[in-house]
């Protein structure tokens, strides 16, 4: 396949933020590969990975689950409904309104996490049966669940610990309920496998890079630069979009990207400020 080697630099660059963060793998990969592949594609092939790089990111952060477990079990058992309509709807949705559908649910979910949305939910209980369903549908037709997830997680006041911990269960749970769903739906398919021997090398370079990497860099910094990228990329992918689809005709179509630029470009400015503001 003539996209295998842009998928492969890809992965590498989505596995390196997903090493130095502990997530981020989908939330990079999906928006550049979706420029030329379908959800139906790609998906499993995703989903086959992340439930390895995610028993691998749980096991890494093991000392903390005992911890977190009974704070985010209640967001686990809400997955299953979530990850069940999900996988209806790619089974059901035409691929290119599918891929649409991604962009415009990931755009709002990334600008809140790079304007560094904190706001702890009080009613973490009853809330967290409401986050896994939303997220498990999010996941299976996306298969990225990151931005909601640190929003969430990050406003409970965890430890960085104890949010990874809590980040790489919750994810273990979801990509292996989808697995199950997808082979259950018929999902997997030939052209899906073949995508795997093209993520595997970036997967197991990357994510060692990351965490030496992120050693070196203030962490926060390094996170809302890769939301920055995230939020062009699917933006500009939006953009064209709404041009295969005849939803707008004209140019005007960039419109979207250049706003969401604008956006992204003003909040920049406001998190390095208070940067430089911070420092003595």
């Amino acid at each position: 396949m003539p996209h295998l080697p842009a998928l492969v630099l890809i992965t590498l660059g989505a596995a390196v933020v997903n090493g130095a963060l502990g997530y981020g793998f989908s939330s990079i990969t999906v928006p550049l590969a979706l420029l030329f592949l379908t959800n139906r594609v790609l998906n499993p092939a995703l989903v086959l990975v992340e439930v390895v790089l995610n028993a691998y990111a749980l096991w890494v952060n093991r000392a903390s689950l005992p911890l977190v477990e009974p704070r985010v079990r209640l967001v686990v058992i809400g997955l299953l409904p979530g990850v069940l309509i999900g996988t209806l709807i790619v089974s059901h949705v035409q691929p290119e309104w599918l891929k649409l559908g991604t962009y415009v649910v990931l755009l709002p979910l990334i600008l809140v996490q790079a304007g560094g949305l904190r706001r702890p939910v009080r009613a973490e209980r009853t809330a967290a049966l409401a986050l896994g369903g939303g997220v498990g549908v999010l996941y299976a037709v996306t298969t990225i669940s990151g931005p909601p997830l640190a929003v969430a997680l990050n406003n409970q006041g965890f430890s960085k610990h104890e949010f990874r911990a809590a980040l790489a269960y919750v994810r273990l749970a979801e990509s292996s309920l989808t697995a199950v769903a997808y082979a259950a739906a018929g999902l997997f398919i030939h052209e899906s496998f073949t995508l795997i021997p093209a993520i595997l090398p970036g997967v197991l370079i990357g994510v060692p890079l990351g965490a030496a990497l992120i050693r070196h860099l203030p962490p926060e910094t390094f996170r809302r630069i890769c939301m920055s990228f995230d939020a062009w990329v699917v933006s500009f992918g939006l953009s064209v979009l709404l041009r295969q689809l005849h939803l707008v005709e004209s140019p005007a179509a960039f419109g979207v990207m250049i706003a969401v630029m604008a956006i992204d470009a003003w909040l920049l400015y406001r998190f390095f400020r208070r940067g430089i503001r911070a420092r003595p």
